[in-house]
């Protein structure tokens, strides 16, 4: 679309480019860190192995009893039950044969698989042997300096070493349980060259491990720089959560060789539209926390941060997307290329926010930029609403908790994350517990490190002996949609209806958050304080498309949760004892 053709459309500049602007934008820095609470399980795939991959289209099958076609030596207890052959067969002491699941206290549960026997094939792919598949772990720089200002402000002590510790336990605990066809995954760690915004090393730090290593897949990467997933594809080399989110043309154009976790950049985008379009457009900015606001017709103000190649584009095709669809359009746009430079640069944005009789701030970018811009608005006597946007970790108590709170009190949106559940009880540190009897190395992170694995093992198990990159690809688009619970998002990959195009990143919905000033709770990072989200309806999530357009039910404690103490219905798991 135009320039023309959206009305009264303020036009954002690009900000100037200061010394920080080398390191990238901290949103691109803990882009992965968007797995958080995201626990992706994947079961049954349909594997055709004597054609080309071809995805699907329409929704996706949701149980594993209606796969008619696997690949040899591949079964599943819910087929064989549904074929009345499940009590033939002997799954063995990993499997929960009262709910055909593996015996895993992590929520959801994954599917029990045949136990394996005969000829896998040997090497079947490169970093595939008859008794291994090697996979590469990607661990940062020691001391890199973007990582260490980061940590500095959550308060993250883990270090590269500890990190790499958690991974390889869950990798221990995940060899166990996983059926793998006579095969063990073998992490090898690798440590970086250079900062995780240097194109330059990512290049040959991933040319290394192509030659050298020659693995199979590679986890996590450099945060700021496309380079080292590029290289990667071009040598073939599977990676997943090793660039921050693109666009979903980049992740077509290197397929099947980068997924992700989380969601694609036109993701986020489509589904903060709907939700501004329907819930918020030609209302009342009810909301804010100037009283004078509360009958006055929302006027929206837009501030996003500005950094990448791709930046501008996606925000002309979100404008874009506004415009056409529900007639909607800001007032002002205003964005940054660094929370570093806003000391100085925000009293200038939230100036024309205000002068712009801006009532409502949609907010897209990193958790760190939102503690200056809360405090000039107070400063300024300006209190409108505050709208999640395209976020990283700025719906996290943790970060929430760091902001103006006469501003954030007045902070709501969409939220990627599902409602949060008791870590004692639940999630990855739990089962980290649970089977090695202590806390995981890396204390701060663990609930990011067992996804990325989770979808890996999962698509091993489902595409059975014959381990390839286009298998692995026919696996994570043919497998039954993973549906959402309150504590767990809905995970689904390839053509299911929910997004334009072809999707190779896991999260599908959404929930509906506000900022709770005074409730008390457990952070992120297990700190007790002031100050917590609440999810609304118990955190229900949205699939895109299904955002309703009546009035939002924020700011009334009635119905919301901030973190469930027990499981909710449905999302039980029974209790097991780890199998050595």
């Amino acid at each position: 679309m135009s320039e023309n053709s959206v009305p009264n459309l303020h036009r954002s500049q690009p900000s100037k480019v200061t010394a920080w602007r080398k390191y990238g934008p901290v949103s691109l820095i803990i882009g992965c860190f968007a797995l958080l609470a995201v626990y992706v399980t994947t079961t049954t795939p349909t594997i055709d192995t004597t054609t080309s991959v071809a995805a699907p289209t329409g929704v996706g099958a949701e149980s594993t009893a209606d796969i008619e076609d696997l690949p040899p030596g591949v079964e599943t207890y819910a087929r064989a039950k549904k074929k009345g052959i499940a009590d033939e067969i002997d799954w063995g002491s990993r499997c929960d044969t009262t709910l055909g699941k593996l015996a895993l206290p992590l929520w959801p549960q994954a599917d029990c698989f045949k136990p394996f026997t005969g000829d896998n094939g040997g090497s079947t792919a490169t970093g595939v042997t008859e008794d291994e598949i090697t996979i590469v772990l990607y661990r940062t720089m020691p001391n890199d300096p973007v990582l260490s200002f980061i940590y500095a402000q959550i308060g993250n002590n883990d270090t590269s070493e500890s990190t790499a510790a958690t991974y390889q336990g869950f990798a221990e605990i995940f060899n166990k349980y996983y059926e793998l066809y006579g095969r063990k995954v073998r992490l090898v760690p690798y440590v970086a060259t250079g900062n995780i915004q240097d194109a330059t090393a990512a290049t040959a730090d991933a040319e290394t491990i192509a030659r050298d290593i020659q693995p199979f897949a590679v986890i996590s990467g450099p945060q700021l720089t496309e380079a080292f997933a590029d290289t990667l594809a071009k040598n073939k080399v599977l990676c997943i959560a090793c660039a921050t989110g693109q666009t979903a043309d980049w992740y077509e154009e290197r397929s099947p060789y980068v997924w992700d976790v989380s969601r694609n950049a036109d993701q986020t985008q489509q589904t903060v539209a709907e939700y501004l379009g329907k819930r918020l457009w030609n209302r009342t900015a009810k909301y804010a926390g100037d009283p004078a606001m509360h009958d006055t017709t929302r006027v929206f103000g837009y501030i996003h941060v500005l950094a990448s190649e791709t930046a501008q584009a996606l925000e002309d095709k979100f404008t874009g997307q506004l415009a056409t669809e529900y007639g909607m359009e800001f007032a002002e746009i205003q964005t940054f290329s660094s929370p570093l430079d806003l000391p100085a640069s925000g009293k200038d944005i939230i100036t024309k926010m205000k002068e712009a009789g801006v009532t409502t701030i949609l907010f897209s970018g990193d958790p760190i930029a939102p503690q200056t811009l809360t405090q000039i608005a107070t400063e300024q006597e300006y209190f409108p609403e505050w709208v999640l946007g395209a976020s990283t970790l700025v719906d996290t108590a943790i970060f929430s908790r760091t902001y103006d709170q006469k501003q954030w009190a007045h902070a709501f949106g969409p939220s990627n994350l599902p409602a949060r559940s008791d870590p004692e009880k639940t999630g990855p540190g739990f089962l980290y517990r649970w089977y090695f009897g202590t806390e995981a190395p890396a204390k701060t992170s663990v609930a990011l490190i067992a996804g990325p694995l989770q979808v890996i093992f999962a698509a091993l198990q489902g595409m059975g002996p014959n381990v390839t990159h286009e298998n692995f690809k026919q696996v994570l688009f043919r497998a039954p949609i993973i549906k959402s619970s309150p504590i767990s998002a809905q995970v689904s990959f390839g053509n299911r209806g929910f997004f334009p195009e072809p999707d190779y990143a896991g999260l599908d919905d959404q929930t509906e958050v506000w900022w709770d000033p005074n409730a008390t709770g457990i952070a992120e990072n297990g700190a007790v304080g002031t100050g917590m989200w609440r999810y609304v309806d118990g955190g229900k999530r949205y699939l895109p498309g299904d955002w309703p357009e009546a009035e939002p039910k924020l700011f009334d404690p009635a119905g919301t949760i901030t973190i469930y103490e027990t499981a909710p219905a449905g999302a039980e798991v029974p209790k097991y004892e780890p199998l050595k």
